[in-house]
């Protein structure tokens, strides 16, 4: 069987590093090769069995869903979610808005698009963020206000910077998680917890908290919590997996609030796959599995969807 792990160009080094590890996880098993998505080259991928979809940003502001639509278009089977779950999970406020359809708590929120404003706040405190950034891009040790001069002064900085609407949300005090779930698994909770940052950062996860004060935050897996609420976090999750229709793997945020209320705050369908960094991988590992064992897990669990043999192609 023949696998094609596909990337974005140019690499940084931490995806050199994912694409050079999960490369390595599979080509003790399968026929594998790498190649970077490029969009005069994407008829040469007629004939791998299998897409290691590894793109994640390619093109503008729809970044995970051009890889995906090319290969639905051409009929090859790839690893992770559809066009259709990418293009709204990458949208933080359509995806709440589906959460509310369909009763999955989610914190109030509005969005202001470029060229409006917005004169009211009527939930304190918010956090603005950008409705189509990942990685806290866009998320300021200022990004929590709690009056209308001071969200209007974000919003206008999110549509200067990047060009895009700004999701207003209510901030939620409370414990944050997030739930990784490989195939219809859920990993053991992964607890993101602020409490050991020096006292002049903000306790969220703002771009330079995230980016550059992770060896400060306390990454606690399993999470310290009780059978219960493990119990909860993970149903929550999985009906939050299914209702998007996510596949093969992803990693969903939460908050839980000093009553016990969960909420759901964005999830990210297609994680990053680096070793000893991304928090998939961490949960994996605390599940027992390699590196190896999780990248053979998402082929697992696309192979069973498309129903591709091992030894014989597609059956």
């Amino acid at each position: 069987m023949r696998i094609t792990v596909v990337h974005d160009t140019p690499l940084n080094l931490h995806h050199q590093e994912m694409v050079n590890s999960v490369v390595s996880s599979l080509e003790k098993i399968f026929e594998v090769d790498s190649r970077p998505f490029e969009i005069d080259a994407v008829g040469r991928l007629r004939g791998t069995d299998l897409v290691f979809n590894l793109t994640t940003a390619m093109g503008n502001t729809e970044r995970q869903v051009h890889l995906p639509a090319v290969l639905d278009l051409l009929g090859i089977p790839f690893t992770g979610s559809g066009t259709t779950a990418n293009a709204l999970c990458i949208n933080k406020t359509l995806t709440k808005l589906i959460m509310k359809a369909y009763g999955i708590s989610t914190p109030e929120f509005f969005s202001v698009r470029p060229g409006e404003t917005a004169d009211n706040l009527p939930f304190s405190p918010a956090i603005v963020k950008p409705v189509k950034e990942g990685g806290a891009k866009g998320i300021w040790e200022d990004s929590v206000v709690e009056s209308v001069d001071d969200m209007q002064r974000a919003v206008s900085r999110i549509h200067e910077r990047f060009q895009q609407p700004a999701l207003v949300e209510r901030f939620i005090e409370g414990r944050e998680f997030t739930v990784g779930i490989v195939g219809n698994e859920v990993l053991p909770i992964m607890e993101i917890d602020f409490s050991s940052l020096p006292d002049h950062l903000e306790t969220f996860y703002s771009y330079r908290v995230k980016q550059f004060h992770g060896d400060e935050t306390n990454y606690i897996c399993p999470a310290k919590i009780s059978r219960r609420e493990e119990t909860v976090i993970r149903e929550f999750s999985m009906r939050v997996f299914q209702v998007l229709d996510l596949k093969d793997y992803c990693r969903i945020d939460l908050k839980i609030d000093d009553e016990g209320k969960i909420y759901f705050l964005e999830v990210n369908s297609l994680p990053l796959l680096v070793p000893d960094y991304s928090d998939i991988v961490k949960m994996a590992e605390t599940r027992g599995w390699s590196y190896e064992d999780l990248i053979n897990r998402i082929v697992a669990s696309a192979i069973r969807r498309y129903g591709i043999g091992k030894e014989n192609g597609r059956v």
